[in-house]
């Protein structure tokens, strides 16, 4: 959520924003009725206070007269047509303030100074790592995952319908290895909290992270209660400090937690059905810190390495892209996506997204830290990625380390939680 200054003082910053995602066209209309709303509130707030200022001066003169035993009817009608001018005044702010914030939560973040212009085109790959293996020969995750008993595509789609998945066996067991390895490698190498949250969220702490009010046709809600199954843990972890203030030497933090995310990918019908690629329901690792604005973009770059790390002790080629404006999510000022190779369906898959988001969240939470004793609250910078997203790191293993013989390599990594070094 923008600042109401944003509209107020910064409005040509706010537009060149939308400008640079592609999205003047959309927002821009949005913009021009938040300001105008802007000032015709604050002058009816400066009406309602002129108007007060009088009824105070025409009760003294009601006083001054009855004192004086001199006629006050004049006067004490005065009063009582303003009492109720400033009540009508009053009763139209309520809804001005409820259709400005109703406003200011559809407008997206601002994407940083060096963000690229422009949509995905313009995404920039920053590095890559390791050496991508030569498609020729390789098969697809589906057919390996069938036929070594690890993936069991159509019972998930009997139980739950398409885009749900069955592991089995040691596809389960691989699963489960994935959080038990990234939890470890995160909390301990790298120091982040874990914490075990809620898969059910209520609609404050999905519009704090900017999933509500914008995307709720994306979400999944429970029919009989106002509350959502979360999209990812990004949305708990980072609501655990909603309407709190946090003292300036506990930033930054650290927090990670593993849980399964739920997504309805409206929109999305046709795309990457096969396999594990994209899917309503899935399993992943996320990283949320929280630290002052001066620290942001550092962050981001500490972040971003944590989620590295993990593709690299699994020995997964990947790439790191910046993504352009018009790419960015809605709450986004910055992100980075890390993209590993999957050999067997040719494609470069996003495991992983990591982002800035400014104040933008924290304005909507509430979140905010005193930076000395005294000093006036100011809202944190909240950061997140993925620490990874588990289907398409397991499609990516099964494609990169597959055999001739059929059978999979494991990464060295994983193999004091999955037991073994060879699935066949």
């Amino acid at each position: 959520m923008h600042d109401l200054r944003m509209v107020r003082d910064q409005v040509a910053a706010l537009r060149e924003g939308m400008r640079r995602r592609g999205k003047l066209d959309l927002y821009g209309p949005i913009i021009d009725e938040a300001e105008a709303l802007d000032r015709s509130r604050r002058a009816a707030i400066t009406a309602v206070e002129e108007q007060k200022a009088r009824r105070n001066q025409v009760t003294q003169e009601v006083a001054r007269l009855k004192k004086a035993k001199l006629d006050a009817d004049a006067a004490m009608a005065e009063a009582r047509a303003l009492g109720e001018a400033i009540a009508a005044r009053e009763a139209e702010l309520a809804p001005m303030q409820a259709r400005l914030d109703e406003l200011l939560l559809g407008i997206p973040n601002v994407p940083l100074a060096d963000v690229p212009e422009g949509d995905e085109t313009q995404n920039r790959v920053v590095r890559t790592w390791g050496e991508p293996r030569a498609a020729e020969g390789v098969k697809p995750h589906w057919e390996v995952g069938s036929a070594l008993g690890l993936l069991d595509l159509e019972r998930g789609a009997k139980v739950a319908g398409s885009g749900f998945i069955v592991y089995r066996g040691r596809g389960a067991r691989m699963i489960r290895s994935f959080m038990n390895a990234m939890l470890d490698l995160h909390t301990g190498a790298f120091g982040y909290e874990e914490v075990w949250v809620p898969v059910v969220v209520n609609r404050a702490a999905m519009t704090g992270t900017g999933q509500l009010p914008k995307f709720e046709d994306d979400m999944y809600r429970l029919a009989d209660e106002d509350l959502f199954l979360i999209p990812t843990a990004e949305v708990p972890v980072t609501n655990l400090y909603r309407e709190e203030i946090l003292a300036a030497e506990d930033l930054p933090k650290a927090l990670c937690a593993y849980s399964p995310c739920f997504r309805r990918e409206a929109g999305s019908a046709g795309k990457d059905t096969r396999g594990v690629l994209r899917v309503h329901e899935f399993d992943k690792v996320e990283l949320v810190r929280y630290c002052t604005p001066e620290d942001g973009e550092a962050q981001l770059e500490l972040l971003l390495g944590h989620a590295e790390a993990v593709l690299q002790r699994l020995g997964l080629p990947y790439r790191v892209l910046l993504l352009a404006a018009g790419d960015t999510g809605f709450s986004s000022a910055k992100t980075y996506d890390l993209e590993v190779f999957a050999p067997g369906v040719g494609k470069w898959l996003e495991v992983s997204s990591c982002s800035v988001f400014t104040d933008f969240q924290a304005r909507r939470a509430n979140i905010r830290y005193r930076p000395a004793p005294g000093e006036k609250p100011r809202f944190v910078y909240t950061l997140n990625g993925s620490g990874l997203a588990f289907p398409r790191v397991f499609a990516a293993i099964l494609e990169h380390y597959q055999q001739p013989d059929g059978s999979v390599v494991v990464p060295e990594a994983l193999r004091p939680w999955l037991g073994v070094d060879r699935l066949a």
